[in-house]
């Protein structure tokens, strides 16, 4: 049956094993050994102190990392460090996740970045080397993203891809701090790909 070869390609394809190279990034399977360059990330910019997206302060980055690293053992989550080229430096986490072989569609998430790569070819080329991943290599019908209800640029950076607002999940979630989170969630077709490809293709070449 074509679905069920289409569900071994993308288990073949999204495994926790996972690297993505692009020009400007290497996208690497997340480690313990990247504890000491995910902090220094986080301290370029002191990331942690971020409302809207959810970066680990240094006391807490080994259970993070421990945490990642176990879903992905399970099949749950692929977490990847983000990695400059030109000078092997960590800038940056992001991962699949909400993995469905089955149903052939994941999100990506849990995204951040040192301050110092904000507005240059980073994130660009992450979001080009993640989607064309899923779309192109594991056959996935659908791709998720799921945003904090106050990070507007987020949301705004997510539509411009070509994605579709889903709907809102109103409280959502209690956060640490106690704060009540309302999920904005969207998504983009297997259909829709080639046109954002293009939006994203042309993007980093005006970087370069």
């Amino acid at each position: 049956m074509q679905n069920t070869r289409d569900q071994d390609l993308f288990t073949t394809n999204i495994n926790q094993n996972l690297r993505l190279e692009g020009t400007h990034v290497i996208l690497e399977a997340m480690t313990m050994d990247h504890i000491e360059g995910l902090n220094k990330a986080a301290d370029d910019g002191e990331l942690w102190k971020l409302k809207v997206t959810s970066v680990p302060r240094a006391e807490d980055m080994k259970t993070v990392v421990q945490k990642a690293i176990a879903q992905g053992e399970k099949g749950q989550q692929v977490p990847f460090v983000v990695r400059r080229k030109h000078d092997g430096k960590v800038v940056g986490s992001t991962r699949f996740y909400n993995i469905s072989a089955r149903n052939r569609n994941l999100s990506i998430g849990y995204t951040w970045y040192s301050q110092s790569v904000h507005r240059t070819a980073i994130n660009t080329e992450c979001k080009l080397l993640l989607l064309s991943h899923a779309f192109e290599k594991a056959a996935c019908i659908s791709v998720q993203w799921h945003t904090h209800h106050e990070n507007t640029k987020s949301q705004k950076a997510i539509l411009r891809l070509g994605a579709k607002l889903e709907g809102v999940l109103r409280n959502h979630q209690i956060l640490d701090d106690g704060r009540i989170r309302h999920t904005h969630c969207f998504s983009m077709l297997d259909e829709e790909w080639p046109a954002s490809k293009l939006f994203l293709q042309q993007r980093l070449a005006a970087h370069a």
